[in-house]
């Protein structure tokens, strides 16, 4: 007998509609999974059984008193909130134990669209400090971990948003992607997330990346699923920097899910950004998979000579590192910060003014650089990241925080490539390592075309379905 969890949201979704499946009990039997799974895999920092029972019951109400059809599209689905953004009246910690009593006191605006599209929201999942590092380990919440193996990383810096999933503790998930940040945790732990283009989702009301890097976006078991969510988040706000174009024919990306690509022509590559990165064997292998299954399937895939010289890796280092002192903290708290977060707080601290623009700058040249190398391709394959996944523990395991960055860096080389660009991207769970641990593909998308990456990701999902994979911790 099938568990709601069993379900995908767009099953949910149809069953409440139907008044087969009760928004409340949904609700409960996502709390009482995260109640009895979420520290084992490290999912949530605040875990808010009031607002998702009080939205279950209003939901309810409205299945009961409205035409199926008036119904909003996430009406009564669990679709918990990333820890770096805002729900009014819940805890933001950030990920840092300087911020664990901070209570926001507005929504995000994308919070505030996923209220109107009928979500209940079930808490905040785990990030780590600030969203810098590509793991999630911190002072508020124990470590993310996959839930593949819990001895290994959930990654980051959504690692609780894809734990969530992939543990069946959310349908859904909402993440933020600054350098890899939804790719890299789909990757090891097994789910699909998209990196949508530049501006498709609004950073209003409080967030101002002036150089468009971070985005939000959607995490889930199945590409249709993660279509859904970022459907009901793809708005704009007056003032946003990039406002990304809806869809053409107001058409939905839910749509594309079900829609053949046709043939595409595909480039691919998987030499790292970073000339002294060696890529493991078993990503390799992964990546040799796909580019055999997508000629199959009948898409033009070429090899091509990637724009890389590494200096884009310079420039993004020196513009996270300013992103980093950004961040209002009390002098007197300095010291409680976790050692990459000071350290990257004072490169960023002696950084000058001329400095930081030129390290913008370089960014920008890369990105037309690298968007005129893409430009006569339809997607471009890679691996997501160079490693399956880590031990918990393993970035910091030398207590270095040089060392720690320089880790991530070998971990992660290709994920910020299409931050800088502002491109769509996914990560794709097609693959497993001999021991059965995850390995995602990533495929990039020409600006604003996410619905052709959402049917290309949806025609891979046919041609090698990985929903009957799921971990132990499934079951239970």
């Amino acid at each position: 007998m099938s568990e709601i969890h069993d379900f995908t949201a767009v099953r949910q979704a149809e069953l409440v509609r139907r008044r087969e499946l009760s928004p409340v009990e949904i609700t409960d039997h996502y709390l009482d999974r995260i109640e009895r799974l979420g520290d084992e895999v490290g999912a949530f920092v605040t875990v808010t059984p009031e607002l998702a029972r009080r939205q279950a019951r209003i939901a309810e109400r409205r299945v009961l008193s409205e035409a199926p059809e008036r119904l909003p599209p996430l009406l009564g689905l669990s679709v918990p909130i990333k820890d770096l953004d805002m729900v009014a009246g819940v805890r933001c910690t950030l990920g840092s134990g300087v911020f664990g009593g901070h209570v926001a006191d507005a929504d995000e605006g994308y919070v505030a669209a996923l209220r109107r599209a009928g979500a209940v929201i079930p808490g905040k999942t785990n990030t780590p400090e600030f969203g810098l590092p590509c793991y999630t380990e911190n002072e508020v919440a124990p470590p993310a971990r996959t839930p593949w193996d819990t001895t290994r990383s959930a990654g980051g810096s959504s690692g609780g948003a894809a734990a969530a999933v992939a543990a069946g503790l959310a349908p859904l998930a909402q993440g933020s992607d600054g350098g890899g940040s939804i790719r890299i945790p789909a990757s090891v732990c097994g789910i699909y997330g998209i990196k949508p283009t530049r501006g498709r989702v609004t950073t209003a009301p409080l967030r101002t990346d002036l150089l468009g890097l971070a985005v939000t976006g959607p995490l889930a078991r199945t590409v249709a699923d993660a279509a859904l969510l970022l459907d009901a988040i793809a708005v704009n706000g007056l003032g946003d920097p990039y406002p990304a174009p809806p869809p053409a024919g107001g058409e939905t990306f839910l749509a594309h899910a079900g829609r053949d690509p046709g043939r595409l022509r595909v480039a691919c590559f998987a030499v790292p950004p970073l000339p002294e990165v060696r890529v493991h064997p078993d990503v390799l292998a992964a990546y040799h998979k796909t580019v055999r299954l997508l000629a199959e399937l009948g898409h033009d895939v070429e090899e091509i000579e990637p724009p890389f010289d590494g200096s884009h890796m310079r420039h993004f280092a020196t513009v996270w590192a300013v992103t980093a002192a950004r961040s209002p903290v009390p002098p007197e708290d300095e010291h409680r910060l976790r050692p990459l977060t000071r350290w990257l707080r004072g490169r960023g601290r002696a950084t000058s003014a001329s400095a930081y623009l030129d390290a913008a700058a370089g960014l920008r040249r890369f990105a037309r650089r690298a968007l005129t190398v893409f430009a006569p391709y339809d997607a471009v394959l890679t691996p997501t990241l160079a490693m399956p996944p880590v031990p918990v523990g393993y970035f910091d395991a030398t207590g270095d925080p040089a060392e720690e960055f320089a880790r991530m860096n070998v971990f992660t080389p290709f994920g910020n490539v299409y931050n800088i660009t502002g491109q769509p991207a996914v990560s794709v769970p097609l693959h497993t390592t001999a021991d059965g641990l995850p390995v995602g593909v990533m495929l990039a998308g020409r600006l604003g075309a996410e619905g052709t990456l959402i049917s290309l990701s949806a025609q891979l999902e046919a041609a090698l379905p990985w929903h009957g994979r799921v971990p132990e911790i499934w079951r239970r």
